[in-house]
């Protein structure tokens, strides 16, 4: 039986911290600016044996009706709901204030279980805080430092009283590999990346059919990279919102380059890798950086030109232009899955699936060896190496070595004088022999072991 707590309380008091602290690893930003955290963030914890779920929420707070601040507090009023019991937290540092004391009085209305956690409480610096929180009249404060990870046994003592029993269900462990049918049903990891303002959270929100995450005109409202499990047409997905990526010259503060990590970390953890672009201001400079990190990074590329309803055009030809132009100006994924989305109005929302699911098979192709050693002998004898110092080139065979991106090894002789030109015309002769538009291929090079390296030269 699952069991879910979310983390409430005001602005900076540490809820972000105690969430990282509870899942065992650093999920959500954390910065001494208030107000960090706005959507909402699940997480899988574990306190000693209680497993359970911990969301972490923003920072309760007041805001005029429809303003992103009241939209911040309804994320936590939905977090609050699907919980079981509640994490209120306050800062033992500075005591009680009238915005504690105030929603104090909010998380009782919510008629479930409060533990009432004094966060900052190291050393004796929180003992006058942790006494004022008496007056709150939600039970004994538990005293704990999320930073430093004190009076964490007394979290669990507090909690296992709430928790069903028993905690942990017995389950056959099995460290069995999966199979190809278990990793076919296994969801999908798909990051949703681009500039500020792309259109990211709403294209997510369209796909949930809710308004799940915060969506805003203003630039850079996504901060953490948010996980959400969808399900399309009977296939898993787990889809990665992330902040926008503006060029490194123009982040300045802190908080943006923890964002911008936290993206890039989103990316490196993805299969599939959903490139957003503004149709109108679409293929910018550093929409091609984004997308030459994505093929450095090795994952499957789509890319999406959101906002499409606002085109006036939007014929074939339009959709052709965009081929033309993700060719002439990304060649290190020729062939890109391409699609013209709305997320607001929720067009070529299963074309951009489709694309995502067929992106994913190729970033999982294995070749046949009989079939490599085929195109690799027609390759060479088509354009064969050019000779570099008036010495031939020799390459002998390919083999692949892996997938999840195709990846080969080429044995050749002098592999270091191989020109990049030719290993472009590799790279692209096997994209169109297998059939491998748009994702990344890797070949490497290795000379062959020279079986006489080890005997000595003749004395002249």
């Amino acid at each position: 039986m699952s069991f879910t707590i979310a983390i409430i309380g005001r602005p900076n008091v540490g809820k972000s911290t105690l969430f990282n602290r509870l899942v065992g690893q650093k999920l959500a930003l954390v910065d001494d600016v208030p107000g960090v955290t706005r959507d909402r963030r699940e997480g899988e914890a574990r306190l000693g044996d209680l497993e359970f779920t911990i969301i972490d929420t923003a920072g309760l707070d007041e805001g005029a009706k429809g303003s992103l601040t009241a939209r911040m507090q309804e994320q936590t009023e939905t977090a609050i709901a699907q919980a079981d019991a509640l994490f209120f937290v306050i800062d033992a540092r500075i005591g009680l204030t009238p915005t504690d004391r105030a929603f104090a009085d909010f998380a009782r209305k919510a008629n479930k279980p409060v533990l009432l956690v004094a966060n900052k409480s190291e050393g004796k610096h929180g003992d006058a805080g942790a006494m004022e929180a008496f007056a709150l009249g939600l039970g004994d404060p538990i005293q704990i430092s999320a930073e430093h990870g004190e009076g964490m046994g007394e979290l669990y003592d507090a909690l296992s009283q709430l928790m069903p029993v028993p905690v942990d269900e017995d389950e056959p462990e099995d460290d069995e590999p999966l199979t190809e049918e278990e990793a076919a049903t296994r969801p999908i990891r798909v990051a949703i990346v681009g500039r500020p303002n792309a259109g990211k959270s709403t294209f997510i929100n369209h796909l949930l059919g809710e308004e799940r995450l915060l969506t805003s005109p203003e630039a850079g409202t996504t901060r953490d990279s948010i996980a959400v499990e969808i399900n399309w047409k009977g296939r898993e997905f787990r889809v990665f919102d992330t902040a926008g990526l503006r060029r490194r010259s123009r982040i300045e503060e802190k908080l943006e380059k923890l964002s911008v990590a936290d993206a890039l970390r989103a990316v490196r953890f993805a299969e599939v890798v959903v490139m957003m672009m503004d149709a109108q201001n679409r293929f910018e400079e550093q929409d091609l950086r984004i997308a030459d990190l994505i093929e450095r990074e090795g994952r499957a590329v789509v890319l999406a030109v959101n906002k499409w309803d606002l085109m006036e055009s939007k014929g074939g030809g339009a959709i052709s232009g965009l081929r033309r132009d993700a060719d002439h100006l990304l060649p290190q994924v020729k062939g890109v899955p391409i699609v013209a989305v709305s997320g607001l109005m929720g067009e070529g929302i299963d074309r951009l699936m489709q694309a995502i699911q067929d992106a994913y098979a190729l970033w999982n192709r294995r070749v046949s060896t009989s079939a490599l050693n085929r195109w690799f002998e027609e390759a060479v004898q088509a354009n064969p190496p050019p000779a570099v110092s008036g010495r031939r080139l020799k390459l002998n065979y390919i083999t692949q070595t892996k997938a999840r991106p195709p990846s080969f090894v080429l044995f050749c002789s002098r592999a270091d004088a191989v020109p990049q030109s030719y290993m472009r015309y590799l790279v692209n002769s096997m994209r169109e022999a297998f059939e491998l538009p748009g994702t990344p291929v890797r070949i490497t090079l290795r000379e062959k072991a020279n079986p006489f390296a080890h005997k000595r030269k003749r004395p002249s």
